[in-house]
C-alpha cells in the first residue's frame, strides 16, 4: 500500500503558502512568546524574578505591617499605601516612574530615590528585591 502522507503534505504546502512576511516574523514571534514563559507557570511581567518567591518575601520582610498587599498573608497594614493593582500604576510613591529597575532600587533603598521618604530601608538584597518587584508588578 503506497504512503499518501508525503504527497498530500507537499500539495497542502503548495495550496496554502505561508506569506513571506509571516515567515520572516516567525522566529521573532517565537522568541517573544518564549520570553514570556516561566517554567513554574507564572508569567513574570517584570525583571525576571519569581513572583511566587516575591510574594513569600513580602511576607518575610513584613511589608504587610504597613501595606495592604493582595495575596500576601497578614498584609493588612494601613500606615503605608495599599499595593493593590500596583502593576498598573504609573509611579512609585507618586513621583518615581514605575519600572522594574526603579522598583527594585526603591525596595532596596527608598531614601536613595526619595530623600525624606517614610518608607524604611529593610536591608533587602538585589535578588530578593527583583522577586518582590516581580510580584508587585503582577498585581493588576
Amino acid at each position: 500500500m503506497p504512503c499518501e502522507t508525503g504527497p498530500r503534505r507537499s500539495r497542502e504546502r503548495r495550496d496554502h503558502p505561508v506569506p513571506a512576511a509571516a515567515r520572516a516574523a516567525g522566529p521573532a514571534l517565537i522568541a517573544l512568546l518564549l520570553a514570556a514563559c516561566d517554567a513554574g507557570g507564572t508569567t513574570e511581567p517584570s525583571s525576571g524574578g519569581s513572583a511566587r518567591v516575591g510574594r513569600e518575601l513580602l511576607a518575610q520582610y513584613q511589608c504587610g505591617s504597613c501595606h495592604l498587599i493582595p495575596g500576601v498573608r497578614a498584609a493588612r497594614g494601613s500606615y503605608g499605601p495599599t499595593l493593590e493593582r500596583f502593576g498598573v500604576r504609573g509611579y512609585i510613591a507618586g513621583e518615581i516612574p514605575n519600572t522594574p529597575a526603579l522598583l527594585e532600587a526603591w525596595i532596596r533603598d527608598p531614601a536613595a530615590l526619595s530623600p525624606g521618604t517614610l518608607m524604611p530601608s529593610m536591608g533587602v538584597s538585589s535578588r530578593d528585591a527583583r522577586a518582590m518587584a516581580s510580584y508587585l508588578l503582577s498585581l493588576r
